[in-house]
């Protein structure tokens, strides 16, 4: 079952004193491109946080973002209050300011320059694990988002390659009518020039003209890559890159039937299978 590369998860976490919340949102891309935004104290486990989203989401362009907020009485920052007392000194020693009111120089304090201190805490393990289950369940989400993106798409899908095979058998069934189009073209050109002409040497370059022209091989290929990709389709696993080399293959064959064709009726079907396929192309930028 395909997946798309769009997803998003939430999950919130409870701890006694923060709630952690967490987002993983994902967008296509060829390969992997995560980005992680987190409050300084979690950056020694970016790294462990990173591996484990990589191994889950495979590709995409992925938007991590971790969000801590204090709820208890406990926080890291803290008054300097050496510092604050050294400003407080420094301002009464200015006799220009004529207030020397503690509150008023207080309040003039405490805005200088590190008069409030961040201790750089440690990770609580307990902690951090509360973490990586937020992320895996976060996780859980992104790949329920994208398994439901994915049933959209494949359905599209669906409906796309059976436009390609009917469209397909309408060329398979006016095919004989092209072939004697073009013999009769040939006809009428050599009548046109009032020549008598030996009928071997006609046979001869009539065949050679009918064999160049003859779709047989690539209307065969195309029902075969057709069927693969179905059968693609319908794996187990999701891989955007497979399906999209036989979207290539595809795409192969219909140029080829359309540049051999030389007969309007089937060059217009021609441009009918081309459009389905682009619409093909375009979704399979987002299968992962």
């Amino acid at each position: 079952m395909i997946q798309s590369m769009t997803g998003f998860g939430k999950h919130t976490v409870e701890l006694p004193n923060k709630k952690i919340t967490i987002e993983i949102k994902t967008l296509n891309s060829k390969n992997l491109d995560l980005n992680a935004r987190m409050p300084s104290q979690y950056r020694e486990k970016e790294l462990s946080l990173r591996n484990k989203i990589s191994k889950s989401l495979q590709r995409g362009k992925v938007d991590f973002s971790l969000y801590a907020e204090v709820t208890g009485e406990e926080t890291s920052s803290a008054i300097n209050a050496v510092v604050v007392k050294n400003y407080m000194a420094q301002l009464k020693a200015i006799p220009e300011t004529g207030n020397k009111d503690d509150v008023e120089l207080l309040k003039m304090a405490i805005r200088l320059p590190d008069a409030l201190k961040t201790e750089r805490e440690e990770v609580d393990e307990d902690e951090f694990i509360a973490i990586e289950k937020g992320v895996e369940a976060a996780l859980q989400e992104v790949t329920r988002y994208r398994l439901d993106e994915g049933k959209a798409l494949e359905q599209d899908f669906v409906l796309r390659i059976t436009n390609i095979k009917n469209i397909l058998s309408e060329i398979i069934a006016i095919d004989p009518q092209r072939v004697e189009a073009v013999k009769e073209r040939l006809r009428k050109g050599i009548a046109d020039l009032k020549e008598n002409v030996d009928e071997n040497r006609f046979e001869q370059e009539l065949v050679y003209y009918i064999e160049k022209y003859d779709i047989t091989e690539e209307k065969i290929r195309l029902d075969n890559h057709l069927s693969y990709f179905t059968e693609s389709l319908n794996s187990s696993d999701s891989n955007g890159k497979k399906l999209g080399f036989i979207g290539q293959e595809i795409g192969r064959e219909v140029n080829t039937i359309g540049s051999k064709s030389n007969y309007a009726p089937m060059q217009k079907l021609v441009v009918e299978m081309k459009d389905e396929l682009e619409k093909i192309k375009e979704q399979l930028l987002n299968v992962l």
